[in-house]
């Protein structure tokens, strides 16, 4: 560090971005990046230092810089991998489902738009893949979210979150205890409502259960849909006698 051979510093700093030293490679390259803008060098310069901010472990520091890298530099040949880089950055800040996903959905736009820029590129399967990954995430969260209602008894914003999730998530492996989930939240919002509001209500249950049994004939659940539409019935039998 108080060297005044830049060229030495720089040496250095790859040195221990090689061995993984990369707390010792962060602040050479920072004084680097910075003294040699505008020069050859500092091309390189820039690319290593957001290299040691993901090796350091500071993502959202090295994504900005990968991004930062492709767009000053779109015509060098590490663009392409800054872009990746970039997007990898989001996947691995993408936490786990029941947190907010705002990385996991900005990882999932970052890999879409590196696809578009680079249909041909080596690293699209992977990139796929990743994308598969991330979404499913987002499907887990959908659930457990419509889920969370459903268990704490606010079954009318159950029923809403579960059927935006079926609209946004179509093939999620959740789809047929959603369904379910939907027609027996139906049944405990109509049990939960005013005498005069009841009738409406259980003729929506109804409404479900013909949707899941035509959809799902075989059904795991259809002793307790069955069962569910039987209480409807009574219960409309009970409501015109009273």
């Amino acid at each position: 560090m108080k060297s005044t051979d830049l060229d030495y510093k720089y040496e250095r700093a790859l040195g221990f971005l090689d061995s993984n030293k990369c707390y010792g490679a962060l602040p050479l390259l920072e004084e680097v990046v910075s003294l040699t803008r505008g020069t050859e060098r500092s091309v390189d310069a820039q690319y290593n230092f957001a290299q040691a901010h993901r090796c350091v472990g500071d993502y959202y520091l090295a994504r900005y810089y990968f991004k930062l890298f492709a767009k000053t530099f779109p015509n060098d040949p590490r663009a392409e991998k800054a872009q990746f880089e970039s997007a990898i950055c989001s996947y691995i800040l993408s936490p786990k489902p029941s947190l907010d996903q705002l990385d996991t959905e900005q990882a999932i736009e970052e890999f879409q738009l590196f696809m578009d820029r680079y249909p041909a590129s080596a690293f699209r399967d992977s990139s796929q893949n990743m994308i598969d990954e991330l979404r499913y995430k987002l499907e887990v969260k959908s659930f457990e979210s419509a889920h969370n209602y459903y268990h704490t008894g606010n079954y009318k914003s159950a029923v809403i979150a579960f059927e935006n999730a079926l609209k946004e998530y179509p093939d999620t492996p959740y789809r047929e205890q959603m369904q379910w989930l939907i027609v027996d939240g139906y049944f405990k919002y109509a049990e939960l409502s005013t005498e005069r509001r009841k009738l409406e209500r259980y003729n929506d249950t109804i409404e479900a259960f013909l949707t899941f049994v035509a959809r799902y004939p075989e059904s795991q659940y259809r002793n307790q849909v069955q069962d569910v539409y039987e209480k409807c019935l009574k219960a409309i039998d009970d409501l015109a006698e009273n």
